[in-house]
C-alpha cells in the first residue's frame, strides 16, 4: 500500500506537468491510453484475457462516465492548485463513499459515522475557506466535484468486485476513460510534444504499478488496516510540491487536512469495530 500511494503520487505529478500544455480532457484520455498496454500485459500474465470479456457492462459503462468526470476535473483543478491542497480535498473521498453506501448499497451508518462524515466536510470547508481569502476557486471546486465522482466510482467497484476480476476492473476503466475523454477532447486535441514522452511513460509505469500494488495490498491485508496508509500521500505531495514547484501548503490547508484525516481514521476504526461485533442497538 505504501508503494502504491507513492507511485500514484508520482503519476499525479506527471499529469500536473502535462496539464500545463494540454487540455484536461486530453490528459485524462492519455492517462487511460498509455496505461492500457501494461494493464493488458498484467491481465494476460495473471488471469488471462478471457475474464476481461465476462463483465457487467452497465455498471462498467457508468463507472467509465464517472472516471472521465473524475480524471478531467481532477487534472483541471490540479493544474492550478498545489498538489498538497488538491490531495487535502480528495481525502474526504472515503467519507463520501460511506455516505453514498447508505442509499446505493443499503448499508447501515449510525450517528457516530455520520458525525465523522460531517466533521470531514468541515475540514474540506477549512481548506476551501468559503467567504475568506482561501482557495474557494474554480480549481478547488473542480477537485471537490472530482472527489464526488471518485467516491461514486468506488461504490460501483464494491458492486462489481464480487463478480468481476480486479484486472477487468482496471482494464475497462482505463479503456472507457481513454475512449470517452478522447472523443470529448478530439476537437481541441493538441499535438503531442516529443519532450513529454518521459511524462507519458512515467504515467504508464507508475499508474500500472500503483494499480497492481493496490490490488495485492487489499488481497493480502485487512482493508481497515491497509486503507489508512492512503493518508501518507500527503507527505509525498508536500515533497513533490516543494521540489518541483517550490510551493508549500499554508496553515489553513494543514488544519483542514488534519481534520479530514482524523475524521477518516475515526470512520475506518468505527467500521472495523462494527464489523467485528453485531449491531445490537443500531448504534454505529
Amino acid at each position: 500500500m505504501l508503494i502504491a500511494v507513492a507511485v500514484l503520487c508520482v503519476m499525479d505529478a506527471c499529469m500536473k506537468q502535462l496539464a500545463g500544455h494540454y487540455p484536461p480532457l486530453q490528459v485524462a484520455a492519455l492517462r487511460g491510453l498509455v496505461g492500457l498496454p501494461l494493464v493488458l500485459a498484467w491481465a494476460a500474465a495473471t488471469t488471462g484475457l478471457r475474464p476481461l470479456l465476462r463483465i457487467h457492462w452497465p455498471l462498467h459503462l457508468l463507472r467509465g462516465v464517472l472516471g472521465v468526470g473524475f480524471l478531467s476535473c481532477f487534472v483541471a483543478g490540479l493544474r492550478d492548485l498545489p498538489m498538497s491542497t488538491a490531495y487535502a480535498i480528495t481525502f474526504v473521498g472515503p467519507l463520501l463513499v460511506t455516505a453514498m453506501a447508505v442509499p446505493l448499497l443499503r448499508e447501515h451508518v449510525g450517528p457516530r459515522r455520520w458525525t465523522a462524515i460531517m466533521v470531514g466536510i468541515v475540514g474540506v470547508l477549512v481548506v476551501l475557506r468559503p467567504g475568506g481569502e482561501g482557495v474557494l476557486t474554480h480549481a478547488g471546486l473542480l477537485v471537490l466535484f472530482a472527489t464526488v465522482c471518485y467516491a461514486a466510482s468506488v461504490v460501483i467497484v464494491r458492486m462489481l468486485a464480487q463478480r468481476d476480476s480486479a484486472q477487468s476492473l482496471v482494464f475497462w476503466f482505463l479503456a472507457m476513460v481513454a475512449i470517452g475523454a478522447g472523443l470529448l477532447a478530439w476537437p481541441q486535441w493538441v499535438p503531442l510534444r516529443m519532450a513529454d514522452g518521459w511524462l507519458l511513460a512515467g504515467i504508464a509505469v507508475s499508474g500500472t504499478l500503483g494499480q497492481v500494488a493496490l490490488t495485492h495490498a487489499f488481497r493480502l491485508g485487512q482493508a481497515s488496516l491497509i486503507a489508512p496508509l492512503e493518508y501518507t500521500a500527503l507527505l509525498w505531495v508536500v515533497v513533490l510540491d516543494l521540489v518541483l514547484w517550490q510551493a508549500l501548503p499554508d496553515g489553513m490547508t494543514w488544519l483542514g487536512a488534519a481534520i479530514i484525516v482524523v475524521s477518516g481514521l475515526y470512520m475506518m476504526r468505527r467500521e472495523r469495530v462494527v464489523k467485528a461485533q453485531p449491531l445490537e442497538s443500531g448504534e454505529s
